[in-house]
């Protein structure tokens, strides 16, 4: 626990109150532009991955680390950001972390090898994390409760969109210029925000110092999760369990995450890197359970959509990109009315009402993509991608508002660092489990599909010998045209196998929406707004 703070007096905290109030939109955009850049940065890359692996000399295994290791480090630091805030000041941790993300950012793009880059990756996502947890803790210490629902449904619009829009941004770069501007463009965010924070942002002049550092925790903390990452990143490349470096690593993962949690909540540890008491808040506890699936469908549903489109649909990076962004301002016109809906000192809603109804929503949207065929079209899958975009606003916004509305201000730094990890693993395990559910299923299907192939199907021997006249008359040998009129039919079938592997994997999400769905009625209706002085 933090040592208490030295008594402040009331005109001097009234003071510093007035003073934040008045800057506060300001310190917004601040905040808001470095969680974009921050978000942005995690799919941006992913476009522009197989031309750094091409000008570095990189296998697509190893580039792959480009991603993975941004991933470690953020999901390490995240847990962290309280005690950091506490150590630094959170105005000064701030800053740093935004002055660290963009002289990282600097040096990925001035990279000459795969290690170089990686490195300064990794050191880019530990700047990164503040961006998110602290910067959306600070928003609920400096803006009125009545205004806190849209506030936080603006900041979360950067969370939510920026994935959106990453592709997109992302190839048209990679197309017309270099991979190394994919980073070169956050510098000029990096510089606003900076500009913003240093100049309106003030610390609480009654903050608590941190205590003692907790080193056992943060050594059991970073072991723990970065083993866990790596297994939930690599698992599927090494075909899981089968692999003894994923054995070793799951079994170290378990170990030093089950003696961290003990060790946070013994009562012989005065100062713990993470409190894990303020989970005896049971809409915090639920939400957290609920971010972990939102987690699972936004960037599930982020990492399968390019790869359904462009395998199966033929789309190219760019129609790909496009067909996702009227889905992210579905959304940010979801979350915003909700945040809306949600503000004042008398809401127009009730959170539980609008969650029950954006799950609805997602519902539908992943049974229309679930039933897609090969035949689909751009329209076909822009409409439900709009309708996806819809539910996530109407998730994201309240879910928020309900985990951060009974918390004191003073509770929200640990809070924002729990929500924002437990989306990122949600995101990292969706996107374990889909890869590992598609590669079987592609397989369960096309030996299904391959059963329908044999000499004497009519159906087979009909489409065979149209295929192979087509060959013939374009002056290919009998022989020629047998063996393309096969591998046209193996192609077919492959196809038609992966697509039916695709639509299982959005009714996997639907399912799994489905079994979290009785999570909201563990959610409480807020009593009423915390006053922002409680955290003084």
């Amino acid at each position: 626990m933090s040592q208490p703070a030295a008594p402040v007096s009331k005109a001097v905290l009234d003071d510093f109150n007035a003073e934040m109030f008045s800057v506060r939109w300001f310190i917004l955009i601040g905040l808001i532009t470095a969680a974009i850049m921050e978000v942005l940065d995690t799919t941006i890359i992913n476009v522009a991955l197989p031309q750094m692996a091409g000008n570095l000399g990189a296998t697509q295994e190893e580039i792959g680390w480009v991603a993975t290791g941004y991933i470690l480090s953020n999901v390490v630091v995240l847990p962290m950001t309280a005690f950091f805030a506490a150590t630094f000041g959170r105005r000064r941790y701030l800053i740093g972390s935004i002055i660290l993300f963009a002289v990282a950012s600097f040096l990925c793009g001035i990279s000459h090898s795969l290690v170089e880059l990686v490195m300064w990756r990794v050191l880019q996502g530990v700047g990164g994390a503040a961006l998110l947890s602290t910067a959306q803790a600070t928003l609920k210490q400096i803006f009125p409760p009545e205004e806190q629902a849209l506030v936080q449904a603006l900041f979360l619009l950067g969370i939510i969109v920026a994935p959106t829009l990453g592709p997109t941004l992302g190839g048209w770069i990679t197309d017309n210029y270099t991979w190394n501007w994919c980073f070169f463009i956050n510098i000029p965010i990096a510089l606003l925000s900076t500009f913003l924070v240093a100049a309106f942002l003030r610390d609480s002049p009654d903050q608590a110092p941190a205590g003692k550092i907790d080193f056992a925790g943060i050594g059991l903390l970073i072991v723990g999760l970065a083993s866990l990452q790596y297994v939930l990143e690599e698992g599927n490349r090494y075909d899981w369990f089968s692999d003894a470096r994923i054995q070793r690593l799951t079994a170290l993962a378990v170990v030093c995450l089950s003696t961290m949690l003990w060790w946070e909540l013994s009562p012989r540890n005065k100062h713990p890197v993470v409190e894990f008491r303020i989970l005896n808040n049971r809409n915090l506890a639920a939400s957290l359970f609920l971010f972990v699936a939102l987690g699972f469908g936004l960037y599930g549903g982020t990492f399968i959509f390019p790869l359904f489109t462009q395998s199966i649909l033929g789309f190219s990076p760019t129609a790909t990109g496009l067909s996702l962004l009227p889905g992210g301002l579905a959304t940010a016109v979801t979350a915003v009315t909700c945040g809306k809906l949600l503000s004042g000192k008398k809401p127009m809603a009730d959170a539980r009402v609008l969650i029950g109804i954006g799950i609805a929503i997602f519902l539908v949207a992943m049974w229309q993509l679930g039933h897609l065929s090969t035949a689909a079209g751009e329209r076909d899958a822009r409409f439900a991608l709009i309708i996806r975009g819809a539910a996530l606003g109407f998730l994201f916004a309240p879910i928020n508002n309900v985990a951060f509305a009974s918390l004191k201000p003073s509770e929200a730094q640990q809070a924002s660092g729990l929500i924002n990890l437990s989306r990122q693993l949600g995101g990292s395990f969706g996107i374990a489990v889909i890869s590992s559910y598609l590669t079987r299923h592609i397989q369960f299907h096309r030996a299904d599909l391959v059963r329908n192939i044999y000499a004497s199907n009519p159906i087979f021997q009909t489409r065979e010998h149209q295929i192979a006249a087509g060959l013939v008359s374009r002056g290919l040998s009998n022989e020629a045209a047998q063996r393309g009129a096969l591998a046209s039919i193996d192609h077919l079938l492959m196809r038609q196998a992966a697509m039916l592997s695709y639509n299982d994997v959005w009714l996997l999400i639907l399912g799994f929406f489905i079994l979290i769905a009785p999570a909201v009625l563990l959610l409480r209706k807020p009593r009423g707004p915390v006053l922002v002085a409680d955290a003084h």
